[in-house]
Order: structure tokens, then C-alpha cells, then sequence
């Protein structure tokens, strides 16, 4: 996931891949990942689960994070999420 095709001129400061992880356990494993960066750093996601939309909205609408792009790139799979201030 080298190239950020997402949005043009963001660079992300990390890139996660969760594959097939669904409900819970995605959400788990993004939560962990994020844990390092600074609140306002970008993330590239990818994730397959056909749930993966709906449930990385309302994360980052509970947590407080920003999701600046969805259901983007060659299998409509990649998320890119600003790290907000309270998570």
C-alpha cells in the first residue's frame, strides 16, 4: 500500500492492512494500531470485511476520529482516518 491513491496529495504517516477482520476484531486492531500516533496523523486502511464501512464510521465517530475517505481504491477497500485529539 505504498501509493495513497485515496486522496490526493496526502501522505499518510502510517498504513495498516486487516484484511478479511471483521466487527470486533477489526475495530480492536485498529484501536491498538493508532495508539502510536499523534492526534491530527493519517492513516491508510485496508480492510475487506463487507461490514468494514459501517463499522470504521461509527468508530471514528465515537472515538473522535475524522474519516476523510471510504470505500476507495481497486477494491473499494481502503479507508484514509485522521487521528482526532480525544482518542
Amino acid at each position: 500500500m505504498s501509493d495513497n491513491f485515496i486522496l490526493p496529495g496526502i501522505n499518510p504517516d502510517a498504513e495498516y492492512d486487516f484484511g478479511d477482520l471483521g466487527c470486533g476484531d477489526l475495530i480492536i486492531a485498529l484501536l491498538k494500531s493508532m495508539r502510536s500516533l499523534e492526534p491530527g496523523q493519517i492513516v491508510q486502511v485496508h480492510a475487506t470485511d463487507p461490514g468494514a464501512p459501517v463499522d470504521i464510521a461509527a468508530w471514528c465517530n465515537m472515538i473522535g476520529n475524522e474519516l476523510l475517505a471510504d470505500c476507495c481504491g481497486e477494491d473499494n477497500a481502503y479507508f484514509l482516518i485522521k487521528k482526532g485529539a480525544a482518542s
